[in-house]
């Protein structure tokens, strides 16, 4: 196993401690793995450019593929995209925090290189208390799920520290991951919304949602 400093969460003190570490690595520029509501993610600063790129490389990545980024509230939506159609803004409603990940088009005025995202983030809110605490702590972090690319996801940190202990500074154990299925995609960028790929949220859940506006998502994959 790596040299990686692992915390675990089972009391209040270990899991303030994990947070501090966490967020103390990821202000450094580092590389930290924390859980989620799906499965454990690999993290970085949103807006520090050499850690996003450390991110990608360790996952055996390139920049066409860019990271979705973790935010702590659903009000950061607007701070980091624009255009955001109504129907969208429902689904953030009824499914954050939780398993739903939306592709914006993203704020012209950030200062960030998540890739060749061509004008466009990928946003959620996670539906894990110690994720969003650390986020709290650091604001946006670009998340990718932990695994090095064409692995399996890791459902906890043993796994994810197998696939990627060498590079990141901090492993937070918050035990098995409850959902272990990935976010459900929407492109948002089009005015009739497009699946990108379907995970925890069935297209029944979203469509019922959205049915006021008129919209009706389809699986397109």
């Amino acid at each position: 196993m790596s040299d990686v400093d692992r915390f675990e969460t089972s009391t209040e003190e270990e899991r303030e401690a994990a947070i501090t570490a966490a967020a103390g690595a990821v202000r450094r520029g580092e590389l930290v793995v924390i859980p989620t509501d799906t499965v454990y993610g690999i993290a970085a600063d949103a807006f520090a450019h050499d850690a996003v790129k450390s991110l990608l490389a360790a996952k055996g990545r390139g920049r066409e593929m860019p990271p979705p980024v973790l935010v702590s509230a659903a009000t950061t939506l607007d701070a980091l995209a624009e255009g955001v159609p109504p129907w969208a803004r429902t689904l953030v409603e009824e499914f954050w925090p939780g398993p739903l990940t939306l592709v914006c088009r993203q704020q012209s005025s950030l200062m960030w290189d998540l890739g060749e995202a061509r004008g466009t983030v990928a946003v959620r809110m996670p539906d894990d208390e110690i994720a969003l605490a650390v986020l709290e702590r650091t604001g946006p972090l670009a998340v990718s799920s932990a695994n090095l690319t064409g692995r399996p996801a890791a459902t906890d940190a043993d796994a994810a520290e197998e696939m990627l202990g060498d590079a990141v500074s901090v492993i937070v154990d918050g035990g098995a991951s409850p959902g272990g299925e990935a976010s459900t995609i929407i492109d948002v960028t089009v005015p009739e919304g497009r699946v990108l790929r379907l995970g925890a949220l069935s297209l029944d859940a979203l469509n019922a949602a959205i049915a006021e506006h008129g919209v009706v998502l389809a699986d397109e994959g």
